[in-house]
């Protein structure tokens, strides 16, 4: 099922009377989000992305613009007509039940032509179960599960109504940290089998980037890039999404552009052609450093953090925006923290250019 958010615009009234200043949760924001698709949004607390969700879902009415369920205008459908599955982030399951009766939940409030035999739905209900991997645990209550179960049950009951749109809302944040990267990949494994258009909401950039076709990163109601993970986190728009993508996050420096070459501090680290001469903002992901003796930026090193296959280098530089400058380099390279001084060359298309006013993406101008 294609989704299309046409102009769609959610604002919110303020509580402060007095000031009267509304408060815009999403602002215009137009996408469509291809059939059989899994869309990861993504962006800080406060950004409008589970408001948006909430939208597409008709558990909250758009201030402006549409919503298409492929060619049908649902803007003005309620929630229990759009044909959704809804899994929240804190599984809302019914205590007093069993899984088997809360997966059957939603089947037995069917009414008229969709009403099902309790044949079918015990047959839908246990083909749900098995999809995630809970069979063998129809008969007990919630309280008898860990996190993760109960989240494949949550998951269970959204899919057994058959839905168009299948809606996550921060489903894993509740979980610990290995069952988070199971669960999610499980998540994942269903889509894919199912064919069913998702959207995952959450706020954790490596978690969309992992399991998703397709990223939205949104800042304040905006949406600032839309694209496939790995496209956005290569080529971000702006400083926002290069800072939001990537563990460790990208090292921020200031720097400027003389005669077609970056200098960070007084050291001229990179040709950049076709970019003019002025004061810009450098990102430098992790991965972008390459020891090098002969290099020509230089950083104080102050650690070197062993993680197996990689080596963290932690470092400081006079022009760096953040506390310390973090390169991740292979561990068959050795750092001398003792030296005082690390030289680097750096990877060009690992080092990024912004506005210094806007923040925007600085790209060489076409020759």
């Amino acid at each position: 099922m294609k989704i299309v958010l046409e102009n769609l615009t959610k604002i919110f009234p303020s509580r402060d009377k007095k000031a009267g200043k509304e408060v815009v949760a999403v602002n215009n924001f137009n996408f469509t989000i291809p059939d059989g698709k899994l869309i990861g949004l993504l962006g800080p607390s406060g950004c409008g992305k589970s408001t948006t969700l909430y939208m597409i879902s008709g558990l909250q009415k758009p201030t402006g613009g549409k919503i298409f369920f492929g060619e049908d205008d649902v803007t003005e459908l309620s929630t229990e007509n759009r044909g959704i599955g809804l899994v929240f982030q804190n599984y809302a399951l019914y205590p007093h039940l069993t899984v088997k009766q809360n997966i059957l939940f939603p089947l037995q409030n069917l009414k008229g032509a969709d009403k099902m035999s309790k044949e079918a739905m015990l047959e839908r209900a246990y083909e749900a179960a098995r999809l995630v991997q809970i069979e063998e645990l129809m008969d007990r209550k919630p309280s008898e599960l860990s996190g993760g179960q109960q989240q494949r049950v949550a998951i269970a009951r959204a899919l057994v109504k058959m839905p168009r749109v299948l809606l996550l809302d921060e489903p894993l944040s509740n979980l610990d940290a290995r069952l988070r990267l199971q669960t999610r990949e499980e998540i994942r494994r269903i889509q894919k089998e199912t064919g069913i258009t998702t959207v995952f909401v959450t706020h954790d950039q490596e978690e969309a980037m992992s399991i998703s076709d397709m990223i939205v990163v949104m800042k304040l109601g905006v949406v600032q890039q839309i694209g496939q993970p790995q496209d956005v986190y290569d080529s971000p728009a702006n400083l926002f999404v290069a800072k939001f993508l990537g563990t460790p996050p990208i090292n921020v420096f200031s720097g400027r552009v003389k005669g077609e070459k970056l200098f960070i501090g007084e050291e001229a680290v990179l040709d950049v052609k076709g970019v003019k001469d002025q004061d810009v903002t450098v990102g430098v992901r992790p991965e972008g450093f390459v020891p090098d003796e002969n290099g020509p930026l230089h950083t104080i090193p102050s650690n070197v953090e062993v993680m197996g296959r990689d080596v963290s280098v932690v470092s400081t530089h006079e022009a760096s925006l953040n506390p310390q400058v973090r390169s991740i380099i292979n561990s068959d390279h050795k750092v001398d923290v003792s030296a005082g001084v690390v030289r680097w060359t750096l990877k060009p298309h690992k080092v990024f250019l912004f506005n210094k006013d806007t923040e925007e993406r600085i790209l060489p101008e076409e020759a």
